[in-house]
């Protein structure tokens, strides 16, 4: 594996894990998704690279910044996929960004199936607190995220 896919593969896990566990991102995990696809794009292209890696960076943080302005999508979620388009540059982010809407979309029909029998089956509880009523109808993003970006590694061909 190279140190791109090694990038992607933990930071994508501990992107993963903190969103599953506390329905939101660190900000430590996308500065280092940053961080790692800046140097990683330098030291095997020198300046072009950092040009490239500035150019994935802003195409990451525009492909999702619509879905978060409507209100679908977190802070956390833009900051990640900015990291990663440092790491992808613009070709390959906006390939991992059609893996991540169909990857996306399916946990998201997924989750709602799963709502829908937990309440057909499941009573509800009596007294739900706005917060784990908030995380009970929210989708984490990041698995969605994750998986898109090491679809888009995968060799062609």
């Amino acid at each position: 594996m190279t140190t791109q896919v090694w990038i992607a593969v933990l930071v994508g896990l501990a992107a993963t894990v903190d969103d599953l566990a506390r329905r939101q991102i660190a900000n430590w995990i996308p500065a280092a998704a940053l961080a790692g696809g800046f140097g990683w794009q330098i030291g095997l292209n020198g300046w072009r690279g950092g040009l490239e890696a500035l150019a994935g960076s802003a195409a990451g943080f525009a492909v999702f910044l619509v879905f978060y302005l409507l209100g679908g999508m977190g802070g956390g979620d833009v900051k990640l996929m900015t990291g990663f388009g440092a790491l992808l540059g613009t070709g390959r982010l906006l390939e991992a960004a059609l893996w991540t809407a169909g990857v996306g979309g399916m946990l998201a029909l997924g989750a709602v199936a799963y709502q829908s029998l937990r309440q057909r089956f499941v009573p509800a509880k009596a007294a739900e607190t706005a917060e784990e009523k908030e995380r009970r109808d929210s989708i984490p993003y990041a698995p969605a995220i994750t998986i898109g970006v090491w679809l888009s590694l995968v060799p062609k061909g």
